[in-house]
């Protein structure tokens, strides 16, 4: 049986609503409709659009590894409190962040969607930049996503930059501090491993992020978002097809879709729309990394155990607040 949503909703939901209907379509439907203009228009009149639009890209194709293009009109835009509040979502403080310092902050878990990461780093939705004054955060994405025309400007307006070690590096760089990097460390591959109710990290082998703290002296900030596995439903047999499909994919393009579903936008029963349940993302205490532009292995091995240890020790600290059962703890692999 299908559950429809009431007939007479608050506009204020419906508003909701629309605002998370328009940010799932622009991941995941806006990206392919851009490539389909964006060729299109080259058998039209309007050819030149495209021609221009190339040499455009042909001069910006470096701006995603440099620092991206971060907007505030666009992070503050009233639509992103609409986000927030559907949910809601809500952004915990339990350390200072000196503006005189750069940051490298690992995000958990990656979620289906990494709603989470998006709304806190990428707009004022939850007000980031009040919270943590002097702050200018940043979020790494897939690099396709910034060769698609059209979209790859949109999404940098929010501070969206590329997840290579380049890109990560560049901000790190910067003098004067005040800036944070975020990486959703476990990738799609943690995606793939998003349960309702579950807390498997993968993290126990991903150490790039220590190197790069240590070559730029950044220090490490452990953030965990209590809530963000569980907005959407998992198959529980995706069929041998699929995980083939799946892998093929990542190979090709480092991309790969787990098979979920959560509530339609009239009804509650199916569809690509998250569950209306509450996200909140507890920032960790800063791990101060000394400057060490050449680390060793010894070195890193040790940052990045401390680091699993300081994420442990955040989940272990919050997560009866958030009704997580005193007996689960976080799985690496």
């Amino acid at each position: 049986m299908v559950e429809f949503a009431p007939l007479f909703v608050p506009l204020e939901r419906r508003l909701q609503t629309f605002v998370v209907l328009h940010w799932i379509f622009c991941f995941m439907v806006l990206p392919p409709i851009c490539v389909v203009v964006f060729i299109g228009l080259l058998f039209t009149r309007f050819w030149f659009f495209s021609i221009l639009y190339t040499i455009w890209l042909y001069l910006d194709q470096n701006k995603p590894w440099q620092g991206g293009r971060r907007n505030e009109v666009v992070r503050r835009w009233v639509i992103w409190k609409y986000m927030k509040n559907y949910f809601p979502i809500s952004l915990v403080k339990t350390a200072e962040l000196d503006p005189s310092r750069n940051y490298l902050a690992g995000f958990h878990p990656h979620g289906v969607l990494s709603i989470g990461s998006f709304t806190n780093l990428c707009t004022e939705g939850t007000g980031f930049s009040s919270v943590f004054p002097g702050i200018r955060s940043h979020l790494t994405t897939i690099n396709i996503y910034f060769w698609v025309p059209f979209f790859r400007d949109y999404i940098m307006q929010g501070g969206l930059v590329s997840t290579d070690k380049e890109s990560v590096a560049h901000i790190l760089s910067r003098k004067g501090g005040g800036n944070l990097v975020g990486i959703t460390i476990g990738g799609v591959k943690e995606a793939l491993k998003t349960r309702p109710g579950a807390n498997k990290l993968v993290l126990r082998n991903r150490k790039g992020f220590a190197r790069l703290a240590l070559m730029h002296g950044a220090d490490l900030v452990p953030i965990f978002s209590f809530g963000d596995n569980n907005l959407y439903s998992h198959a529980k047999n995706s069929g041998f097809w699929w995980k083939w499909f799946s892998n093929q994919l990542y190979e090709k393009i480092g991309l790969t879709i787990p098979l979920f579903y959560g509530r339609g936008v009239f009804q509650y029963s199916f569809g690509f729309m998250p569950y209306r349940l509450p996200i909140t993302t507890v920032v960790g205490k800063p791990i101060e990394v000394p400057k060490t532009p050449h680390p060793s292995q010894e070195e890193v091995d040790r940052l990045h155990q401390r680091y699993m240890k300081e994420l442990s020790n955040l989940f272990e600290t919050h997560k009866l607040k958030y009704n997580v059962p005193k007996d689960q703890h976080l799985e690496f692999c």
